[in-house]
């Protein structure tokens, strides 16, 4: 049984990348009368008996809106490949009215749900792949980045730190000028992943269109700058004339794309073996 309270359902999802899988959906952390889930996705021919990487996908909406729904196609895709999937659940001002600081420990809060519990999910608790869109993007490269905004419920010794980042469109820069700044005001300094880049600071791939609205293209190139002198990996990949929310679903050739790039990364980084048959329709 896992550690913590938890709520179990299993059922099979439409196949939309012509399959289907095992999922089960498990309460990860209650506040008040709040239940928050991660809807896991495992590999076809699981094996209890291995380690598998990890990937936990946070979604976007400004922290606003939202749902966990927004990458299930993402991690359908990914779990095929051979990773356990994860769609997480955070409180958003629209169904919590909460602000993004809630929303941050809320994803901090699910990374150390998954490591704490790494051994009856059949993790590689070193092999934590953190991603997200948008606000999502930014929960993601927080969750590696920002001290503080954890939860005091929280077990604190579990480190909630992924290994690797995969962020597509992400408001990375918080700060005067930034998205989000009329709402995290002068707090943007604890808060914003571009202005607390550290060492040690995990590899991290980042996709972005040339016209996204929300985040220019020099505020991408500046981060993988710093992340360069602090010797952390930052691919960028830029995508010519798109705007925000480009690699979603509903835009197949992004969506494509975008999937097969970030496979091809986590193959470099060694979390997936390469092969060639199977594909992100």
């Amino acid at each position: 049984m896992l550690r913590f309270n938890f709520i179990t359902i299993l059922f099979c999802l439409p196949a939309l990348l012509g399959f289907s899988q095992k999922s089960e959906l498990f309460i990860y952390k209650k506040v008040d009368t709040v239940k928050l889930y991660l809807e896991v996705k495992y590999p076809d021919n699981f094996n209890k008996a291995n380690q598998y990487p990890a990937m936990v996908f946070f979604f976007g909406g400004g922290w606003k809106t939202g749902d966990r729904s927004h990458f299930k196609n993402h991690a359908e895709y990914f779990a095929k490949r051979g990773i356990v999937c994860f769609l997480a659940d955070y409180r958003t001002e629209s169904k919590n009215s909460t602000t993004p600081f809630e929303a941050l420990k809320d994803a901090k809060s699910a990374i150390r749900y998954i490591r704490k519990n790494a051994s009856e999910f059949s993790l590689n608790p070193s092999k934590i792949i953190a991603s997200g869109g948008s606000a999502g993007g930014q929960l993601a490269a927080a969750t590696a980045l920002i001290k503080k905004y954890n939860d005091k419920n929280d077990d604190l010794s579990v480190d909630c730190e992924p290994d690797a980042l995969v962020l597509y469109s992400p408001v990375i820069d918080n700060g005067p000028g930034g998205y989000g700044y009329e709402r995290v005001a002068d707090d943007y300094k604890d808060f914003s992943p571009l202005h607390n880049i550290k060492q040690g600071a995990p590899p991290t791939i980042i996709f972005l269109g040339t016209e996204d609205q929300l985040i220019p293209v020099e505020t991408a190139r500046y981060y993988q700058k710093v992340m360069g002198k602090v010797g952390s990996t930052c691919v960028l990949k830029l995508y010519n004339g798109e705007g925000h929310g480009f690699f979603n679903y509903n835009n197949p050739e992004n969506y494509k794309s975008t999937v097969r790039e970030t496979d091809d990364f986590l193959q470099v980084l060694g979390y997936l073996e390469k092969n060639a048959e199977i594909n992100a329709e």
